[in-house]
């Protein structure tokens, strides 16, 4: 009997994995603590895909499907869960991606963000950049701070999203989500907008163009808490990338724009934790007279040195975090070196400190690196799905 969205959709959330990946020739695939693992289930074919495909995907959607190759959007599985949801050709047959979007808004607590970065959300105005690859957890970082906001602030929150992951309920302030493609065109058309609606914060799901940077970083300026999102590793990096994104004749001027409006840069990665389950590293940096100084007069090759001195100012850097996570015994040396900005420092310094600690140091952390990642369904759940729900092999 052929498997159904429904049974899969059901057996992630049961399973409590990530991602569900669906590709013709492979058995369906869940992603849980990082790790791939197939489902007991039949190989899927072309038909299988595209049915699969259409049982949740809007009409407009296929659509999309059939003339650009490829379409996004959102998925509400009743109660139980959402999910983002990638359709995409390859090789002239459809294979999808879906990812569970956490149905309960998290704390800084659950998700490791320090706790004094709360206070950078007190401020009236400028720029606040969330960064890291695809997958990171930037869009669960942006809404727990959001969140926090909504609970603190009586603010209007307008947020420009694609698609619209997590859900806001009005608290203390007003939240209006606006979602690309359904409510509004653009993300620079979203921003534009959203200026004429008495906005005190914009979050703006992603800076992909010149135009919605532009935007985003003078709607920081005129007096507005923006959050933004940008696919770079690193504060030097986020803000080469900004700079670079304009004419070389504009350059000088954002700089000084940006230098003025930005707020702070956190960047992330998510890794897996021992014991299971995720794990996120995080890379602070706050605005001081230095870093404004430095990004101005494009010496922003500088900006690592003012992270790892300004811990007071609750700065840090990447490397610096996942080495803690990493003498805590909560990640791997592998996932500690995968995610490092500079890998070979990173390695001298493992180095170093074996040679001054001796080869003990280094065992127990080794022992830990090679148990077994194992994806075991919960004994109730597996009991209860069993007879409806596909099983993992």
């Amino acid at each position: 009997m052929a498997v159904t969205m429904a049974q899969l959709m059901d057996f992630v959330v049961a399973q409590g994995a990530s991602d569900l990946h669906l590709a013709v020739g492979r058995k369906p695939t869940i992603r849980k603590g990082g790790h791939l693992k197939d489902v007991n289930a039949p190989e899927l074919t072309p038909a299988d895909t595209i049915r699969l495909a259409k049982e949740i995907a809007p009409e407009k959607n296929i659509k999309e499907l059939q003339e650009a190759g490829s379409t996004d959007f959102g998925y509400a599985f009743g109660e139980k869960a959402r999910f983002r949801v990638a359709v995409f050709k390859q090789k002239n047959v459809v294979g999808m991606v879906l990812r569970q979007i956490p149905s309960k808004l998290l704390t800084f607590d659950q998700i490791g963000l320090p706790e004094n970065v709360k206070r950078i959300l007190d401020r009236p105005r400028g720029l606040i950049l969330v960064t890291g690859p695809t997958g990171s957890g930037k869009t669960t970082t942006l809404a727990t701070m959001i969140d926090y906001i909504n609970q603190n602030e009586d603010s209007h929150i307008i947020t420009i999203e694609d698609p619209i992951e997590y859900y806001h309920s009005h608290k203390k302030s007003i939240v209006t989500q606006r979602e690309l493609h359904n409510d509004v065109p653009t993300f620079s058309e979203g921003l534009r907008r959203a200026l004429r609606q008495d906005p005190d914060v914009i979050l703006v799901g992603e800076m992909r163009d010149l135009e919605t940077i532009g935007a985003a970083i003078t709607a920081a300026e005129t007096g507005h808490l923006v959050f933004g999102t940008l696919h770079t590793t690193g504060a030097t990096r986020t803000v080469d990338r900004i700079i670079d994104a304009f004419p070389t004749n504009q350059q000088e001027q954002v700089r000084a724009q940006l230098a003025v409006s930005i707020i702070a840069i956190i960047s992330q990665a998510l890794m897996p934790k021992h014991g299971g389950g995720m794990i996120a590293a995080f890379e602070i940096m706050v605005s001081t007279s230095a870093v404004e100084n430095l990004i101005r007069e494009a010496k922003t090759y500088q900006l690592s040195s003012v992270i790892q001195t300004g811990k007071k100012e609750g700065m840090i850097l990447l490397d610096d975090y996942l080495w803690d996570l990493y003498a805590a015994q909560k990640i791997t040396r592998m996932e500690m070196f995968r995610c490092s900005s500079n890998i070979k420092e990173m390695r001298d310094k493992f180095d170093k400190e074996k040679r001054a600690r001796g080869r003990m140091w280094d065992d127990q952390i080794v022992a830990a690196e090679e148990q077994k990642w194992v994806v075991a369904p919960p004994a109730a759940a597996a009991a209860a799905a069993s007879s409806r729900r596909p099983a993992e092999d």
